[in-house]
């Protein structure tokens, strides 16, 4: 089986995750997330869950402050993609990294306009449709959040990957040697600079007289939405969850790899419930609120590690019979309570270990699948949008992203998990315990 995979799987997959389309896309979102988890810390605070003592912060205008603080963090995502994007694709191909972001940044501001309406109370000042035109001075956050998220990684990639061709065709303006290296630095970035700036502008202009609309808008109504709907389902959820323990079996890092593609939609599910939990302080379906969203496949899905293996770490520390199963529990129980599971997949192991699949692959779908019919079934609240660090523990992680109630419900997955481990952890501790026996 070894032999097999190796020879006829693992080939394929680590060259799909080696693209550097998939490295930038991956690593570039990476950039974007101490901005996202101070945020949420943010994002809390303005939407606190303790009615009085958000209202005393109404009351003292400390809330306007987190909001200004949101706002210019977890609010604008999008520019940390585009950036991080483009910067990675280009230290990748070996490029000074740091003009090839900026000029995606140009880019993106470039191709959109300002819609959002101006509303004074119940008076609309400048409606949506005339905003365009006389709010072109300003930038739209709208647009520099969860709604440009995709725009903001086709813009990323294209500008890195150009911006990087230029670059190592010797397409630039090389001044003598004699000129101080941050001066000849800024001269190598003119040329492509300037083509991918003028390219940009010749799309917005394409876009603005032929199509009446934004390449922003464009991207977010006919690719980004139904991305988003598609993720935003039972059979979404499922597949997402089921596909990480999959490529962990093959000793392939599952959770960066499917993170790193799907976690844009994801990230924009719940950038619009954060969005709707500032505004309302709940959210709900009748508002727009998504039910699949980065925090239910990060809480629900790999929390305590890829396949959810807490349970498995408890049964080893505590009831396993054969040395090695109780030692690896041993070391790898606080890492697990930190969603920190290595020396389980590759000490018990679960990596090509066919007795111990079937939990490995069924926890992760069952616990995010019955966590989605909860919350469509009105049980569970919808998620805040609160993104917290990976490394939070369960339970406290629960109640972070949705309350008391999806922190109970956490706790009862992961005690779930014992039991749907312990038959098969059973069978293959006894299995180490007659082997060790027989050496003595």
């Amino acid at each position: 089986m070894k032999d097999f995979v190796n020879k006829h799987i693992l080939p394929t997959v680590m060259k799909f995750v080696n693209t550097k389309a998939i490295r930038a896309l991956r690593d570039g979102m990476l950039l974007s997330l101490p901005f996202i988890m101070v945020g949420s810390l943010f994002l809390l605070l303005a939407s606190f869950p303790v009615p009085s003592v958000a209202q005393w912060m109404d009351q003292t205008g400390l809330t306007r402050f987190w909001n200004q603080a949101y706002n210019a963090s977890f609010g604008i995502v999008a520019v940390f993609a585009v950036v991080g994007i483009a910067y990675t694709w280009a230290k990748n191909d070996k490029v000074d990294p740091l003009p090839a972001g900026m000029t995606a940044f140009v880019g993106f501001l470039i191709i959109m306009n300002p819609t959002t309406a101006v509303i004074d109370g119940s008076k609309t000042i400048i409606s949506s449709a005339k905003a365009p035109s006389l709010l072109s001075g300003f930038i739209d956050r709208t647009w520099l959040g969860g709604q440009g998220m995709i725009a903001a990684i086709i813009i990323g990639m294209i500008t890195g990957w150009i911006y990087s061709w230029f670059v190592k065709n010797k397409i630039t303006i090389k001044l003598p040697d004699q000129v101080p290296p941050a001066v000849a630095g800024s001269f190598v970035a003119l040329i492509p600079a300037a083509v991918l700036t003028a390219l940009w502008l010749a799309v917005y202009a394409f876009f603005d007289k032929v199509a009446g609309t934004t390449l922003t808008e464009w991207i977010y109504h006919t690719i980004q939405t139904p991305l988003q709907g598609l993720s935003d389902s039972f059979g979404g959820i499922l597949i997402m969850t089921l596909l990480v323990p999959f490529f962990w079996f093959f000793g392939v890092h599952g959770s960066t790899l499917v993170g790193g593609i799907i976690g844009p939609i994801l990230s924009a599910n719940a950038l619009q419930n954060a969005a709707i939990f500032k505004k309302y302080g709940y959210v709900d379906a009748a508002h727009g609120g998504h039910i699949v969203i980065q925090g239910l496949f990060d809480q629900f899905s790999t929390v305590t590690g890829a396949g959810m293996t807490i349970g498995l770490v408890v049964f080893m520390t505590f009831f396993a019979k054969s040395q090695q199963m109780r030692g690896i529990g041993k070391l790898a129980l606080v890492p697990g309570i930190f969603n920190i599971n290595e020396p389980v997949l590759f000490g018990v192991p679960l990596v090509l270990n066919p007795l111990l699949a079937v939990p490995f692959f069924i926890m992760p779908p069952l616990s995010a699948g019955s966590t989605y019919l909860l919350i469509k079934a009105g049980i569970l609240p919808y998620l805040n949008g609160v993104q917290v660090p990976w490394t939070t523990p369960p339970v406290i992680s629960g109640f972070l992203i949705g309350g008391w109630k999806v922190a109970i419900w956490q706790a009862i997955i992961l005690i779930v998990s014992f039991f749907l481990y312990l038959p098969f952890a059973r069978k293959y501790d006894n299995m180490l315990y007659a082997q060790e026996q027989s050496k003595k």
